[in-house]
Parts: structure tokens; sequence; C-alpha cells
């Protein structure tokens, strides 16, 4: 199955190189090669579907665009603050540097909680105020942790990609669809960050006793139509300038896993909806025939 999908892909990529409206693929079927039918039905301004590897661009939606990408930020800074090598049961205690604007936040000034559920959080409900004090926890100023993220932008070669903040708020964190795709899957390669987007809620509580809930804000995890793929989950983002964002791992009936990112999309529950749509389109077209 391996062989004969990857010279599917190669079909296919030719195909849309010389663009031809079909091809017959290694498997005798005839593929149509008509991305554009689904572009007109999301209202993204950019969308993109990686294969695992992320060296196929299954679908692509002005995917090389640059804008704001608002909390989708947080996939990097999860990924720098791991590279510190922290200990998950060291505590850390809220400051009043924690507090950012933007969001809900479910830590306060005081709240001591172990570094774990503040990783969680930061990731899972996409607190402002614990991803901040993860970098405050890191060891590293808020300068020299910008500064490696984009070191580790250049590094994953995310060459649209860059940082200003750790958080998402500033208009000029910024990359692409193709590009946040891509990130999604080189974070999902990390098990405490692959178990962060795959929780719907989490509960702990404080050193001092104090009962905290969270809920993850990709709604995709709480979604029950029947599909042809399972969501593994994801991140969102929302700012005025980046408009409304997710990115997210899907696994297909077959064992396909594939990233879709969309940027931009018109509203709350439209990101959810297109990133479905396009993952849809691109097994339909690329692994279960037409």
């Amino acid at each position: 199955m391996i062989i004969s999908v990857f010279l599917n892909l190669i079909l296919i990529f030719v195909s849309s190189v010389f663009s031809f409206n079909q091809v017959v693929l290694y498997s005798g079927d005839i593929y149509h090669f008509q991305p554009e039918v689904v572009s007109e039905k999301i209202t993204a301004q950019k969308a993109a579907v990686l294969s695992e590897d992320g060296r196929y661009l299954l679908f692509s939606k002005d995917s090389e665009d640059v804008q704001p990408i608002a909390s989708i930020t947080k996939l990097m800074t999860a990924l720098v603050f791991l590279e510190t090598n922290p200990d998950f049961t060291d505590t850390y205690k809220m400051t009043p540097d924690d507090y950012v604007l933007g969001g809900r936040l479910h830590l306060f000034t005081g709240d001591i909680v172990n570094l774990h559920d503040l990783f969680l959080t930061s990731l899972v409900a996409s607190d402002n105020g614990a991803t901040i004090a993860l970098v405050h926890a890191s060891g590293l100023s808020e300068k020299e942790f910008v500064a490696r993220m984009n070191e580790k932008a250049k590094e994953l070669r995310l060459e649209h990609t860059s940082f200003v903040d750790p958080v998402g708020l500033s208009q000029y964190n910024v990359s692409t669809a193709k590009e946040t795709a891509i990130l999604a899957l080189r974070a999902f390669n990390e098990e405490e960050i692959r178990k962060a987007m795959s929780l719907k809620e989490y509960s702990f509580q404080t050193r001092q006793g104090r009962d905290k809930y969270v809920e993850s804000t990709d709604y995709l995890l709480f979604d029950d139509e029947e599909n042809s793929f399972v969501s593994l989950g994801g991140k969102t983002g929302y700012t005025d300038k980046a408009g409304y964002c997710f990115v997210g791992i899907f696994a297909g009936p077959n064992g396909e896993i594939l990233a879709a990112s969309v940027l931009n999309s018109d509203d709350k529950n439209g990101r959810f909806k297109e990133s479905k749509e396009i993952i849809r389109w691109t097994l339909e077209n690329y692994f279960l025939g037409n």
C-alpha cells in the first residue's frame, strides 16, 4: 500500500505541475485534480494539508502567504520549553509578571502549581498567563526565549516563520499555512505535546488545594459527527489580525497521518468545519479513490 500511495502522490504532483485535469493512478483509477472546487467552499484565506513527513503539500489555498498566527505560537513555545529539560514535578509560583491580557485565565498571582500542570494549562486551554509563566520558569529571559524560538524555526526550515513574543498576541508573530502544518507535525512528535493536544479537559489542584479545571479550545476533540478520519488534536489561535486559526493532526482510516492548517477563517466554528473539509477532500482524492 505504501508503494502505491507514494506512486500516486508522484503522479498527482506531476499532473498538478503540468495543469492536467486528470491522471491515471498506479491502481488504474482516474484521478480528477480539482482542489479549486473545495477552495471555493472554505472562507479561510489560507489553508494547507501536508503528508506525515511534511514533504507533500496535498492541498493548498494561498498556503505560502504570510500572516499572524496568534496562539498557534504556543506550539513553538512548548517545543523550546521542552528543550530546557524541565522537571515536571518542580513547582512554580505565579507572580504579577505572569498576568497577560487576552483570553481566559485559570491561574492567578500566588497560585503554586507544578510545571506539568502549567504546561497543560498553556496548551489545552491556550492560557496566556500559563504560557508566559512557562517562559519565566524556563530559566531564560523572555528575550532569550524568543530568540531560541526563532532559531528553532530556522532549524525546522520555516523560512517565513518568526516570533516577537512567546504567547501569540503580537501581529508580528507570523507564519504560513504550510509552515504551521510543519510546526504542528514536529510538535506532535513530542510525547508531552502530543498528550496535551489530545486532551479534551484536565483537572488539577494548586499546592494550596484550589481546584482548577481547563477545557480544550479544540472543538474537534468533542466532535460527534461520523467521519472517515479521526482528529488527534490541534492548536487554535485568534486575534483581530490573525482571524480564526487552527492547525491539527488527523488520522485516516488506513493509518494515514495528515496535518491541516486553516488561517484567517470567518468564524470560530468555521475553522474546524473547514479543517474537516480539506482533510476529507485530501483523503478521498489521494488515498481512498473517487
